[in-house]
């Protein structure tokens, strides 16, 4: 295999995983030190410049860095359970001090005028990008409070208002102003106005129904999920039939049913079309709804509802299996079995949402395509009208919350360039950095003590209490007790093994030292050959190896990242310091002088994996 260059950023793309698979890059490993040394203020500071609402996520976030987290890799028993990166997100927010000093203050207004359709985490995040750069930043809604679907979407006992309007209430302060309860009608109107440029964060309004016999004569009992959902938030329903059906395995149809079992619903089942694991529901949203009683019916078809006098009284489904042709797709057949009755006073709808845009002209120069959604560019955000903007589910249809904050600070670095009249596709490339953490021959500059201890369950509340009301939330946290053990779970991902090759003696005391067998001394070959003969199996050949340049033998050192505890040993044996521990530091692009001032290379230069 050729050597490959640590010093590239392609290297750490596969190494510090919880950062780059989190859409905002929130610098992962940094915070959680910072919660672990009691630095609340600083850990929520952090969190704040990338993801903007860390108190929300820190509750609701579908947690994509927990899947990329390295932790789950390396224990050896069966758990293999993440670090809690959401949850110590949420220590953070609460315990740290009054920050609101150490937010970013306005600059002189810069002449610039932006519109901002929709109060959601999208919209929010380009005005907490452009309003500190002194552009005048004004927010739309239709409702009263910002937050958008954060707001109207989920559930209290998930995200109590208190914290999303401290949230909102940062960025609302930096001069934005709100126009509460105005909706928009018309985009040209709003681009009447004379607005510099506008950016569209209205979100998926609309979720899709179910057009099956019985529908329209048992509508009164038949809801929309995110409808019923909005209903519930703000207090326009206080009860639910006893008998209640979910349909739909998503998110939202497990918000519906654990709000329905909150609302009076004593029976509530949720009904899947999909299997268990295609359905997808976060799988720690379908693990909380079960712990709740919550029964769970898959490979169910609805056919119809029953209905008496306009009175619901249940639905048909059919059985059915999923066949997979050769190419993998999935195909769902009748298995032949008698149809399923189940009895229901009410049914919940949440088989997914769908985009609506009947407020934006289709004849001012607005490219929808086939799917009547709006073409935007996905660097960018922006849509074939230059001075409009996309962002959030309105962009690329529902994703989540800390998809929709990236689009924003994509979208506020493109609104910045354009109204400046730079080319919104030419931005500078994230700034990368290693710095050693050596402080002496055997001491470090953070805690590299690897913990044996599996993940740590986040208190609840009492279920007999939490179930009788919508607003009592679940999760009551971790106590800072618990967070510094969760947080020393962390195996340091972003604080790397550098070797220097030149300075090898090739001694094996790195090796004997390793407590993973995660190094290797061996001559060089190709891919295949080369994994066959590592000192540990390689688990995961889509992990990269490190492969070193030739030593004085001629052998190579190999490394499977895959293995590797960042526990620093190698270096701390090491008797010529070709092993050191140097931090990656990524700081992403973001709106601002820097980001127009920067240089922008005209081509980025690609490597050869290794």
């Amino acid at each position: 295999m050729k050597p490959t260059d640590t010093g590239h950023p392609d290297y750490f793309h596969q190494v510090v995983n919880c950062q780059w698979s989190c859409p905002a890059h929130t610098p992962v490993p940094e915070y959680i030190r910072m919660v672990a040394s009691g630095r609340y203020s600083d850990a929520y500071m952090l969190n704040w410049e990338a993801n903007v609402f860390p108190g929300v996520l820190g509750r609701v976030c579908d947690r994509p860095c927990e899947t990329a987290c390295r932790r789950s890799r390396v224990e050896t028993d069966a758990k293999k359970d993440p670090v809690a990166i959401c949850r110590l997100k949420r220590v953070a927010a609460d315990y740290k001090s009054d920050v609101r000093g150490r937010m970013p203050k306005p600059n002189p207004k810069n002449g610039k005028r932006i519109a901002c359709v929709g109060a959601g985490p999208a919209s929010l995040t380009v005005a907490r990008d452009l309003a500190p750069l002194g552009y005048q930043v004004t927010v739309f809604d239709g409702e009263k409070k910002a937050g958008g679907f954060m707001r109207s979407q989920i559930p209290k006992f998930r995200l109590p208002d208190e914290v999303l309007d401290e949230e909102t209430g940062y960025i609302l302060d930096m001069g934005v102003e709100f126009r509460a309860g105005e909706r928009i009608d018309s985009l040209q109107d709003l681009m009447s106005q004379g607005y510099d440029a506008i950016f569209v964060g209205s979100g998926a309004p609309r979720g899709r129904d179910l057009d099956v016999p019985g529908r329209k004569e048992a509508a009164a009992h038949i809801h929309l999920g995110i409808d019923w959902l909005a209903s519930v938030s703000f207090g326009h329903i206080d009860r639910i039939g006893e008998r209640v059906i979910v349909l739909g395995g998503g998110n939202t149809a497990m918000d519906c049913c654990r709000s329905a079992l909150r609302m009076g619903g004593e029976k509530v089942k949720v009904i899947v079309r999909s299997g268990f694991d295609e359905m997808k529901a976060s799988a720690w949203e379908k693990e909380d709804a079960q712990h709740e009683g919550i029964e769970i019916f898959n490979y169910m078809v609805p056919k119809s509802f029953t209905h008496e006098d306009g009175k619901l009284t249940g639905m048909w489904f059919e059985k059915v299996k999923a066949v997979y042709d050769e190419k993998g797709r999935r195909n769902l057949i009748p298995t032949g079995e008698p149809d399923q009755f189940v009895e229901c006073d009410d049914v919940l709808v949440a088989v997914g949402q769908e985009n609506a845009f009947p407020w934006i002209e289709r004849d001012i120069g607005l490219q929808f395509d086939k799917w009547d959604m709006p073409v935007v560019d996905a660097k960018t955000m922006q849509s074939t009208l230059p001075q409009v903007f996309f962002g959030g589910d309105a962009a690329f249809g529902p994703k989540n919350i800390i998809t929709a904050v990236a689009h924003g600070h994509d979208a506020a670095v493109s609104i910045d360039r354009f109204c400046h009249r730079e080319d919104v596709a030419q931005r500078p490339l994230p700034k990368v950095n290693l710095i050693s953490q050596k402080m002496g021959i055997h001491e470090w500059s953070y805690d590299n003590v690897v913990s044996l201890d599996h993940r740590h369950p986040v208190p609840l509340s009492d279920f007999k209490v939490a179930l009788k009301s919508i607003k009592i939330e679940v999760e009551r946290g971790f106590s800072p007790q618990l967070a510094t053990k969760e947080a020393q779970r962390c195996l340091n991902c972003d604080v790397q093994t550098a070797f220097t090759a030149s300075r090898c003696i090739e001694c094996d005391a790195c090796l004997d030292i390793c407590p993973m067998d995660a190094l290797t001394l061996t001559e060089n070959g190709e891919e295949a050959d080369l994994r066959s003969r590592l000192k540990a199996p390689s688990l995961h050949p889509q992990q990269n190896l490190f492969v070193s340049a030739p030593l004085k033998t001629g052998r190579v050192m190999v490394k499977d990242e895959d293995l590797c505890l960042h526990c620093s040993l190698c270096a701390e044996r090491c008797p010529t310091g070709a092993w050191d521990m140097q931090k990656f530091m990524l700081t992403m692009t973001h709106a601002g002088p820097g980001c127009r001032d920067r240089h922008i290379p005209k081509a980025v230069p690609t490597k050869e994996p290794a």
